[in-house]
């Protein structure tokens, strides 16, 4: 795919779970078992496997990810960066200390985050406030796009799942993309709606579902204490009292087959479900592991699910509550 005018594979890999621990006083945001030679080796894998683009965030392991990829991307100008801004942090002590949202504040948290990646230019900046009010938006958009005039970022968008949102600050010469959870499980149709429209690149969230796409987890799993899905935080509606939601398992259940259509795993039937749904998707799963990441990229050989297959799964989901009004996930 086309994107920041370089020709890209259509996949990223998402730095969440490479950032390790981090916190919001007691309560675990990060994913566990995170480690800092094993994410490196990750990196270098997916580059080696034609993933080119990597999705982090100022507050993925409070600071830590924006490091490891500047060591890990060293003398690799070619990848490209996203990275979120809008959550202040405390490096030492891996906290997340709230919004940081304050129009003044743009300017200073880039170039925090250019220090921490190494980099003289970061290709994308995203807003990272899901539900903040579009005039609130606006003004952090405004000095962003000052960023932009300055050299300090290529372009910049918003971490959102309100489609109305997206809809409203679209039209902005910067602006190029919207990031949104959207999976085989959790439809997204009203986003969907709003990218055609408005000619602009999803960036796909969550699209294994927090891992539950994988085929890993079952309805005896147990996520560890440590780990963002054994809390009651919203993002992790596929994970209850550290369990597999039985809900979500029970949407799953009937798909498994189609998913694994052509030889595919579950994981790459997710992703080929995404590239057939929607065009202009860049989905990006979070890895860890190197084994993790060459079964993402695996996907990239089977290309879309076919129009068959999908047309059989909407004839088998339920898809629950994707009738209700957009909220943050």
């Amino acid at each position: 795919m086309h994107f920041l005018d370089t020709e890209i594979a259509p996949l990223g890999m998402g730095c969440w779970p490479i950032g390790g621990p981090m916190f919001a006083g007691d309560e675990p945001l990060g994913y566990a078992n995170a480690d800092d030679a094993e994410s490196i080796r990750t990196i270098h894998a997916a580059l080696a496997a034609g993933i080119t683009l990597f999705d982090t965030a100022a507050a993925y392991g409070a600071g830590h990810a924006e490091r490891l990829l500047a060591r890990a991307l060293k003398g690799r100008p070619d990848a490209l960066i996203v990275t979120k801004i809008g959550i202040a942090i405390d490096e030492a002590s891996r906290q997340l200390t709230g919004d940081e949202t304050a129009p003044e504040t743009v300017v200073p948290a880039i170039d925090r985050c250019l220090s921490r990646l190494g980099r003289d230019r970061i290709d994308l900046m995203l807003l990272h406030q899901n539900a903040l009010p579009v005039a609130q938006a606006e003004a952090i958009f405004d000095r962003m796009d000052k960023a932009r005039q300055a050299g300090k970022i290529r372009a910049y968008g918003w971490s959102t799942d309100f489609s109305k949102s997206a809809s409203a600050v679209a039209g902005r010469e910067g602006f190029i993309a919207v990031e949104h959870a959207m999976n085989v499980l959790l439809d997204a149709p009203a986003m969907r709606a709003v990218v055609s429209n408005k000619g602009i690149t999803a960036l796909i969230r969550s699209p294994l579902a927090m891992g539950l796409l994988t085929g890993k987890y079952g309805a005896e799993s147990i996520m560890p204490a440590d780990d963002i899905r054994s809390t009651s935080n919203p993002k992790t509606d596929y994970f209850r009292d550290a369990r597999p939601n039985p809900a979500f398992l029970a949407r799953l259940d009937p798909l498994r087959d189609l998913l694994r259509t052509g030889g595919r795993t579950l994981t790459q039937g997710a992703l080929g479900w995404l590239w057939a749904k929607a065009g202009n998707v860049l989905p990006v799963p979070g890895a860890r592991t190197v084994d993790q990441i060459y079964g993402i990229a695996g996907a990239l050989a089977f290309g879309a699910l076919p129009q068959d297959v999908m047309a059989e799964i909407e004839t088998l989901i339920d898809r629950g509550s994707e009738a209700e009004p957009d909220r943050a996930r």
